[in-house]
Parts: C-alpha cells; sequence; structure tokens
C-alpha cells in the first residue's frame, strides 16, 4: 500500500504545505465551477475565478508557463462570460444555450491556431521547448482556449471541447507529478459529459436559433 502511496503521491514531498492545501481548494471550486456550468448556474464564473487565480499562482510558481496562461485565460474569459450570460436579450430574457453559427465555427478554429502560435512562442522564449509534453500542452491549450471562449458565449459545442481536453489532461497532469490535478480532470472529464448531455436535453427542450 506504501508503494501505491509513494507513486502516486510521492512528488508532493518536496511541497510546500501551503501548496498542496491551495491545490486541493483550487480543486474543490474547479469542480464545484464545473458542476454550475452543468446547471447553467451564473455561480460557475465566480467559483472559476477563485480557483484560476489560485492556479495561476501555483503554476506560475511551478514554471508550467502554458499551464499558467490557461488559467489565466479562463480568470479572463470568466470576467466576459460573466457579463454575457446577465445581458438581456429582452426584457426577460438573457443570454441562451445555443449552437454555433457558421461564423463561430471559423472563430473557433481561429483561435486554437492563434492560441498554439502563441504557446508556441512563449516556449521558445523562455527555453521551455525540451520536452514531449511542450507539444501536448500546446494542443490542449488550443483545445481550452475555445472551450472557454464558447462557453462564454453559452455555446454548447464548449463541452466537447472541455471533454477531449480533460481527457488528455489527464495523463499528463500524473507525468509532471501533478497527482491532484490529474484526478480533478479525470473527474472533470466526467462531469463534461454529463454537462453536455444536460445542455442538450436543455437545447431539444426550448430549441433556439444561434
Amino acid at each position: 500500500m506504501n508503494h501505491i502511496f509513494d507513486f502516486l503521491f510521492g512528488q508532493y514531498q518536496g511541497y510546500a504545505t501551503l501548496d498542496i492545501v491551495l491545490e486541493l481548494v483550487a480543486a474543490v471550486f474547479t469542480i464545484a465551477s464545473v458542476i454550475y456550468s452543468k446547471k447553467n448556474n451564473i455561480l460557475v464564473f465566480p467559483t472559476g475565478m477563485i480557483c484560476t487565480a489560485i492556479f495561476v499562482y501555483l503554476l506560475l510558481k511551478w514554471g508550467l508557463l502554458g499551464d499558467m496562461l490557461i488559467n489565466a485565460y479562463y480568470f479572463i474569459m470568466s470576467v466576459y462570460g460573466w457579463y454575457v450570460w446577465t445581458k438581456k436579450v429582452d426584457d426577460t430574457h438573457v443570454t441562451p444555450i445555443t449552437v454555433t453559427n457558421r461564423a463561430e465555427k471559423i472563430y473557433s478554429v481561429l483561435i486554437f491556431f492563434a492560441t498554439m502560435i502563441f504557446i508556441f512562442v512563449v516556449y521558445k522564449a523562455f527555453d521551455k521547448w525540451n520536452n514531449w509534453t511542450a507539444y501536448v500542452d500546446t494542443v490542449t491549450t488550443g483545445i481550452f482556449f475555445v472551450g472557454m471562449w464558447l462557453m462564454a458565449k453559452r455555446k454548447i459545442e464548449n463541452w466537447l471541447f472541455w471533454i477531449v481536453g480533460n481527457i488528455i489532461t489527464v495523463p499528463l497532469y500524473f507525468y509532471k507529478g501533478l497527482t491532484f490535478s490529474s484526478i480533478l480532470y479525470l473527474i472533470l472529464s466526467i462531469i463534461a459529459i454529463f454537462g453536455y448531455l444536460a445542455w442538450k436535453k436543455h437545447l431539444d427542450k426550448t430549441p433556439v436559433t444561434a
């Protein structure tokens, strides 16, 4: 049993207790944020802002630039999403769940490739392009940037990007030594699947033209 525990959590031996506590707190708020998103509840954004702010601090401290930039972007998009979700489209309704239109699909592709180029430049500038994980980081960052943008726009397709990105991140974070975060992304993958099904059910009941 000790061997299993050491295999899963041995990398935390050199971590400060505060950092471990912060990672756990951020994980709790991340799960809460995704659950609120699944429920189509505006609290997705304040809870998301708390967890992303913590992760920005931790990831910057640990030198994981790509992951840090993802969370910094999440924080900014949470502010934007909070505005969009509460924006009135008429006297009684706020921005509804919709599917992406053609223009938004094109923007999604542009965001994906622009993000990968940006991350590549950042990794090169800080001499971080020295491991195979940098290639995976670049792709997952592009996926998550699109997912967050679509979530802020309240588009159902955001869940598809979260599902793919989360599944890739589970083994990636475990390899990086972030066991708690790896387990977190496994949980998020499962919630994202149910989130997509919940939003699809809601959309099928109240179809809206994007």
